[in-house]
C-alpha cells in the first residue's frame, strides 16, 4: 500500500525534527567529547555549596523599621521555605516550566524553543535553565558564543550533580539581579512594592518574575508599560501551567499595582539620620561595611520621626506660601499631539524629580480660570478655582514670560482635600532634632527640607547665628556672677563707642524699637530685650561669658567675647543647641546626644552597644542645680507670657520652657524649648544667608515646627516640671511698675539681714531687690560691633 503524501506544513515539520535530531546528536557528541576534556578543568562549585550572599549594611528605627540601606547590592537573603508559593510559581512559569524534572538543562525547552525561533524567522525564544542562569551569574561572561554555551551546560550538570533544586532554586531566588540595585526577590519586593516577599500578590509576583528577562527593559519604574506586557505574558503562563485558576487569573490582571517611584523609600523618611548611622558604621567596621550584613539599631522611633519630617515640611511650605508663587519652575517643548504625546511628556518629566507630595507636571494649557496639566504616570489634571489661587499671578497675561504658567511650562502639584492645587518647591532650608534630656538618644531628626535636592544635614553642618536663643546662656552666667531673676536692668538705648568696641561705633536696638524703661530680668527673658542682654553681659564681663559657654558645649572660638555675644551673632548648630538646652531641662547635667544605640552582625550577635551616661551622675554636672532650675523657671515664662505664647496656647499645658531666636535683618529664625522629657530644636533659613522677610522671626516661622513634633510627642504625656533644689530662697520682689511677686534665688546671694530695729518696718514693705546696675568693665579692643558670620558649607 503506497504511503499518502504528506502536506507541505507537515513535510516542512517533518525536514525541520530530522534537521534538529541530527543537530542535537552532533551537539550530544560535541558535549561529550568536552565533557571529556573540560569537566576536570571546571571551576570549583564551592561558591554555590557554601554560599555566603554580600547583605548590604541597612539601619533600622529603634522600633524595627528600616531606615536606610548602604551597598553595591541590595538583597535580603530569603530562605527557600520561606518564599511564597506564588512567587516560586511565577519564576517557574517565567523561566523554567520544567526546573524539578530536568537535570540541568532541559532538551525538551531547547526543541521548542528551536522550533518557535525556526517558524517564527528569528531568535525569539532562548533555552537557558534556572541552573544555567546560576551557572552563568557566578562563573561565565555575558558573552553569547557557542563555547560559553557549553561551559555553561557543564557546569549546570556539575551544580545538579552537587546540589539539591531547592538549594539550586534559593541561591537562584537571592542572586539574580532584577534592577534598581536589587539582587534577588526579596530586595525587589521591597525596592518595587515596599513590601516583604511574603506578602505580594499573584500580580506583583508575575511581575517580578518577569524581570530577569530583561531588568532594565521590564523595569517597571522606568519602563511600566514594557513591565506590564511582560507581566500579562507570566500570568497567562501561569495559568496555563495551572497554577492559577480562572479567577485568579482575572483579577491579577486587574489588579492595579502600586509601584514605588522612589525605590529610596523606606517608609521613614529619616534619610539624614541613616546617612550619620553609616558614617558612624563605616568608622567602626571600615573593611566590608558594606557587605557584611551588619544592622544599625538607632535611637529613633518612627512615629517620633514621621511627626517631625511632617512638622519641618509643612513650617516651610506655610513659610513659602506666605511669600508668594514665584512661578514656572522650567519650561519645555512640548511638541507632538496625540498617541506620541505621553511617550514624550514620560520622557521630559524623568528630568524633574518627585519632592515628596510635590509633584512635577507639565502645562498643557492654562487659562485663569482653568489648568490642564499632565502628570508623571499618564494622568491630566484639570485644576480651576481653588487649586489655582496661589498661582493666579502667574497666570496673568501681564506676568512676566519667564515666569508665568503656559504650556510648556514645569509646574509643581500637590493633592489638597479639595483637589490638586498649584504650588512650588521651597528655596527656604528647615531642620529639626529632638533628644530625651536624660541619656541624650535622639528622638527624631530631620536635617533639611528634601535629602534628595540636598544632603547638606543642617542639624549637625549648619553653623548659624542663634539670636535671641543664645540669651539664655547670658543669663545664666548672670546668675552664677550674683544676679537673680528679679535684678532690675535698664531697658533704654545704649550706645557702645568705637573706642571701647576697638572698631566702630555700635548702637544696637531691640527687636520691636520699642524701650520700656527698668525692668527685672526674668520679664526681660521674657520679651527678649536686647538692651537688657547688652547690659547683663558688660556686666559680667565678655571674657567670663565666652569661658561660662563653653559649659554647655559651645566652641569658644565661634563665639568670641564681643558684646554681640549677648544677642546671639557667634556660630553654633542645632545639635549644640540640643545639648546645651538639655542641660536646662535635666537640672544642669551635660549629656551626649547621640544617634545610634547599638551595631549587630548578619547572626543578631551585638558588636557594639551605646552606654549612655544618664543625667543625675554629678561627674556630669555642667551648672548649679539652683541655676538650672532658676533658667527653667524664667523660661516658662517665656512660653506663658512671653515670644513663645502661642506653643501654650496650641498645647494647653503648663509645663513647657523654650527661647525664641531671630537674628539680625531676619536672616535665622529658631525656637529651642522642651518639656522635661523631650528637648526640640527648630530652625528656619536659607542656605546662602539672606533675608527672610519682615515679621519672620522665631515665633513666626520656627516655632510652628516646633509646636508640630510636640503636638506628637506630648501627646497621653502627663505634665511634669522640675524639683526644686536646695539652696533657693524665697523673696519679696517688687518690678518696676510696683507689683510685688514671689521670687526665689540663691541663698548665699541675699543681701544681708536687716538691723534688729529695721525687721519690724521690712515686715510691712517688700524686700528690696538687689541692685544690678551695669559695671564698668575692662575696654575690649578687639571688640566689634557685629560678629562674622561662618561660612556656609552646601552640597
Amino acid at each position: 500500500m503506497p504511503i499518502p503524501a504528506l502536506p507541505v506544513p507537515a513535510r516542512w515539520a517533518l525536514y525541520f525534527l530530522l534537521l534538529i535530531g541530527g543537530a542535537v546528536l552532533s551537539i550530544a557528541a560535541l558535549a561529550g567529547i568536552v565533557l571529556i576534556l573540560a569537566y576536570p578543568q571546571l571551576p570549583s562549585i564551592e561558591v554555590l555549596t557554601d554560599y555566603q550572599p554580600k547583605i548590604p549594611l541597612r539601619i533600622y528605627s529603634s522600633d524595627g523599621h528600616l531606615i536606610g540601606e548602604f551597598g553595591e547590592e541590595r538583597r535580603n537573603f530569603a530562605r527557600i521555605k520561606d518564599v511564597p508559593s506564588v512567587m516560586k510559581q511565577a519564576i517557574l512559569a517565567a523561566e523554567d516550566e520544567r526546573f524539578y524534572q530536568h537535570p540541568g538543562i532541559d532538551t525538551l525547552g531547547v526543541l521548542r524553543a528551536a522550533y518557535s525561533n525556526f517558524v517564527g524567522g528569528g531568535k525569539r525564544q532562548g533555552a537557558s535553565t534556572i541552573t544555567m542562569q546560576v551557572a552563568r551569574n557566578f562563573f561565565l561572561s555575558s558573552e553569547k558564543t557557542l563555547t560559553r554555551k557549553l561551559y555553561e551546560m557543564l557546569l549546570a550538570f556539575k551544580i545538579e550533580n552537587n546540589l539539591g533544586k531547592d538549594q539550586i532554586l534559593e541561591i537562584y531566588i537571592n542572586q539574580i539581579f532584577l534592577g534598581q540595585r536589587a539582587y534577588g526577590f526579596s530586595a525587589a519586593a521591597q525596592i518595587y512594592f515596599g513590601k516583604a516577599l511574603k506578602d505580594v500578590s499573584i500580580a506583583e509576583a508575575a511581575m517580578l518574575a518577569g524581570l530577569p528577562k530583561a531588568p532594565s527593559a521590564y523595569n517597571p519604574v522606568a519602563n511600566p508599560k514594557r513591565a506590564q506586557l511582560r507581566q500579562r505574558y507570566v500570568l497567562r503562563r501561569m495559568h496555563e501551567l495551572d497554577f492559577i485558576d480562572d479567577a485568579q487569573w482575572k483579577s491579577a490582571q486587574a489588579e492595579t499595582l502600586h509601584v514605588k517611584r522612589d525605590v529610596n523609600d523606606f517608609g521613614v523618611r529619616a534619610e539624614h539620620v541613616a546617612e550619620m548611622a553609616r558614617q558612624i558604621a563605616a568608622e567602626r567596621f571600615p573593611d566590608d561595611v558594606y557587605s557584611r550584613g551588619l544592622r544599625v539599631i538607632t535611637t529613633i522611633t518612627r512615629s517620633d520621626q514621621q511627626a517631625a519630617y511632617l512638622a519641618v515640611r509643612r513650617g516651610v511650605i506655610d513659610y513659602d506660601r506666605r511669600h508668594g508663587y514665584r512661578g514656572a519652575e522650567a519650561y519645555v517643548e512640548v511638541k507632538n499631539n496625540g498617541a506620541e504625546q505621553e511617550e514624550e511628556l514620560e520622557e521630559l518629566l524623568s528630568e524633574y524629580d518627585d519632592s515628596d507630595d510635590l509633584l512635577p507636571a507639565i502645562v498643557l494649557e492654562a487659562t485663569p480660570k482653568l489648568v490642564r496639566a499632565y502628570l508623571r504616570g499618564g494622568e491630566i489634571l484639570k485644576i480651576g478655582d481653588e487649586g489655582l489661587k496661589f498661582a493666579a499671578r502667574m497666570l496673568d497675561e501681564k506676568s512676566p514670560p519667564n515666569k508665568r504658567v503656559r504650556r510648556g511650562a514645569v509646574i509643581r502639584v500637590q493633592k489638597a482635600d479639595k483637589g490638586w492645587q498649584i504650588t512650588q518647591l521651597p528655596e527656604v532650608e528647615a531642620s529639626f532634632v529632638a533628644a530625651s534630656p536624660v541619656d541624650g538618644a535622639i528622638r527624631a531628626l530631620v536635617g533639611g527640607f528634601d535629602f534628595n535636592r540636598s544632603k547638606f544635614n543642617h542639624v549637625t553642618q549648619a553653623w548659624r547665628q542663634p539670636g535671641s536663643s543664645f540669651k539664655p546662656f547670658i543669663y545664666s552666667a548672670g546668675l552664677e556672677k550674683g544676679y537673680t531673676p528679679a535684678s532690675v536692668i535698664e531697658d533704654e538705648p545704649v550706645s557702645i563707642s568705637a573706642e571701647e568696641t576697638g572698631s566702630q561705633a555700635w548702637e544696637p536696638k531691640n527687636y520691636d524699637g520699642k524701650y520700656e524703661g527698668p525692668m527685672s530680668l526674668r520679664t526681660a527673658l521674657a520679651k527678649s530685650k536686647n538692651m537688657v542682654s547688652i547690659r547683663l553681659l558688660r556686666s559680667i564681663g565678655t571674657q567670663y561669658a565666652q569661658d561660662y559657654v563653653t559649659r554647655f558645649g559651645f566652641d569658644a572660638d565661634k563665639n568670641p567675647p564681643y558684646l554681640t555675644l549677648a544677642l546671639g551673632a557667634g556660630a553654633v548648630t542645632p545639635w549644640q543647641q540640643l545639648a546645651a538646652y538639655s542641660i536646662f531641662a535635666n537640672g544642669g547635667y551635660r549629656i551626649e546626644p547621640h544617634i545610634v544605640r547599638k551595631i549587630l552582625d548578619d547572626k543578631g550577635v551585638v558588636l557594639a552597644e551605646m552606654q549612655p551616661a544618664l543625667a543625675g551622675d554629678e561627674s556630669l554636672r555642667a551648672i548649679d542645680a539652683r541655676n538650672a532650675w532658676l533658667m527653667d523657671s524664667m523660661m516658662h515664662d517665656v512660653v506663658r507670657r512671653g515670644t513663645a505664647t502661642r506653643a501654650a496656647a496650641v498645647l494647653k499645658r503648663g509645663d513647657l520652657a523654650g527661647k525664641t531666636g531671630t537674628t539680625n535683618d531676619y536672616i535665622d529664625a529658631w525656637f529651642c524649648g522642651y518639656q522635661p522629657t523631650v528637648v526640640g530644636v527648630a530652625w528656619i533659613g536659607f542656605d546662602q544667608p539672606k533675608r527672610m522677610g519682615n515679621g519672620e522671626t522665631g515665633g513666626a516661622a520656627a516655632l510652628p515646627i516646633w509646636i508640630g513634633f510636640m503636638e506628637h510627642a506630648l501627646k497621653n504625656v502627663p505634665e511634669s516640671w522640675q524639683e526644686t533644689p536646695e539652696g533657693l530662697v524665697a523673696i519679696v520682689a517688687n518690678d518696676p511698675s510696683g507689683k510685688a511677686s514671689k521670687e526665689l534665688i540663691y541663698r548665699e546671694h541675699l543681701p544681708p539681714l536687716p538691723a534688729e530695729e529695721e525687721r519690724e518696718e521690712a515686715k510691712q514693705a517688700p524686700a528690696p531687690v538687689q541692685d544690678a546696675k551695669p559695671k564698668p568693665v575692662e575696654k575690649l579692643a578687639a571688640e566689634k560691633p557685629a560678629a562674622q558670620k561662618p561660612a556656609e558649607k552646601k552640597n
